[in-house]
């Protein structure tokens, strides 16, 4: 096996990819900037290239029978790719993650101790079919100084062809050696690279919960899960019924295919008389079908009825399922059994309720009075994410800039040694904040 691994292509591959990245990571700020910047209009020089090759994998996606959903997060229209580069000039705009000083601290006169921050290293990263995020993860990748290898789904390979070709294209002229990105295009590489943790420090799965644990269950490399997104919206009995139908609209329909969509809508019983028909009447009108449970139906006796399976699963599509709750406890509990700790959100203008639901519900992102669909890097303010961790751990939520970085402690003395600080005339440490 040790013998496979040294002549595999993909393990040469990796070790570039990692003396790229050790390169990368003492960059200037400006000449990672800079590179950023070349990777901008590298891509829009290349829009149309990158348009055509996706408008292929759709079409071949299509014939292939893709579902709606997934076809949805692959399609890469002229809107999406704007703004996805300009995210990537966003990512430009932000502090420099690298070199930070968390601890600046005298162990003893002339012995000094400094926390800093500095690259991962090297990242994997397997996403699905939606294209735009292997521009969000590059342009994350070179500010934080590490290298990235990229594994796109497959209905997405030329779109991803195209815009690692641009990218590699702008790199070239710039001081960030191409070779810190590199793209894998079949499947049967994902398990060799989850091998490779001599070279890659850290794997970011964006999928299936059952994949992420494909994952984790196959690498020794440590693994940040980006799982399904099983998200609801809470309606309580203090809520503003406006405000209410509003919010559950955009959190469902404004992109179905998206992690942060909601699922499941639970309706406080006092309020689901008034409220019920007025918010299906709005959703049946952006074509969303409603699956309820048994009091649901009783107000709203034409949809389809809800099974078990259905407050388990993420649709990604236009379905929304709805549970009527008697109480705001009952709510939480309906959470904490189906939620899939990605976002959840309460409409109250009761902020005990609001503060009790924003305390006890363990999710990444908890809201109140506002859609799930901010939950995003982007709109977070990180200029673009690699993922979403539903994970406890940090980084949790939005994985930006902070969480591919790492620290390392160093100290600087002047002929110190650990004898003068121990035994009987053993001297103090000052351990002095400077």
């Amino acid at each position: 096996m040790s013998n496979f691994k040294i002549v595999s292509p993909l393990t040469a591959f990796a070790k570039q990819t990692r003396q790229a990245a050790s390169k990368l990571a003492v960059l200037s700020l400006e000449s990672r900037n800079q590179a950023i910047e070349a990777i901008a209009q590298a891509l829009e020089l290349a829009r149309g290239d990158i348009l055509q090759a996706n408008l292929a994998d759709c079409q071949a996606a299509t014939a292939a029978g893709i579902a709606e959903p997934l076809y949805k997060r692959l399609q890469l229209d002229e809107y999406k790719l704007r703004d996805a580069i300009a995210g990537v000039r966003d990512v430009g705009k932000l502090d420099d993650p690298i070199g930070k000083v968390q601890i600046h601290r005298e162990i003893d006169t002339g012995l000094i101790l400094k926390r800093t921050t500095c690259p991962l290293g090297v990242l994997g990263i397997i996403f699905e079919a939606r294209p735009e995020a292997a521009i969000q993860i590059v342009s994350l990748a070179i500010k934080s100084g590490n290298g990235v290898i990229l594994k796109g789904g497959k209905e997405a390979l030329g779109s991803c062809e195209a815009i690692v070709k641009a990218i590699k294209q702008g790199l070239s002229d710039t001081d960030v050696n191409p070779d810190a990105v590199q793209l894998l295009t079949t499947r049967e590489e994902i398990l060799e690279l989850l091998q490779l943790d001599k070279y890659v420090d850290l794997i970011i799965p964006r999928g299936s919960n059952a994949f992420v644990k494909f994952v984790q269950d196959n690498t020794r490399i440590p693994v940040l899960g980006h799982a399904d997104g099983i998200c609801h919206l809470y309606v309580d009995q203090g809520a503003d019924i406006t405000k209410a139908i509003n919010i559950t609209v955009d959190s469902k329909i404004q992109y179905p295919a998206a992690c942060n969509a909601i699922e499941t809508l639970l309706v406080h019983s006092s309020i689901a008389g008034e409220f019920l028909p007025q918010v299906a009447a709005a959703l049946e009108a952006k074509n969303v079908e409603l699956r309820g449970d048994e009091g649901t139906l009783k107000i709203l006796p034409n949809i389809v009825p809800a099974t078990e399976i259905d407050w388990q699963t993420e649709y990604s599509d236009l379905i929304l399922a709805i549970k009527i709750v008697d109480s705001l406890n009952e709510a939480i509990c309906h959470i904490e059994n189906y939620g899939s700790r990605h976002t959840e959100a309460i409409i109250t203008e009761d902020i005990t309720a609001a503060e009790s639901f924003q305390s006890l519900v363990n999710a990444a992102g908890v809201y109140h009075n506002c859609s799930t669909r901010f939950a995003d890097g982007f709109r977070y303010g990180f200029g673009a994410e690699v993922g979403i961790s539903t994970q406890q751990m940090p980084p949790r939520g939005p994985v930006g800039l902070e969480g591919l970085i790492t620290y390392k402690y160093q100290m600087s003395g002047n002929g110190h040694i650990v004898k003068t600080y121990t035994g009987v005339n053993a001297k103090s440490f000052s351990h002095r904040d400077l």
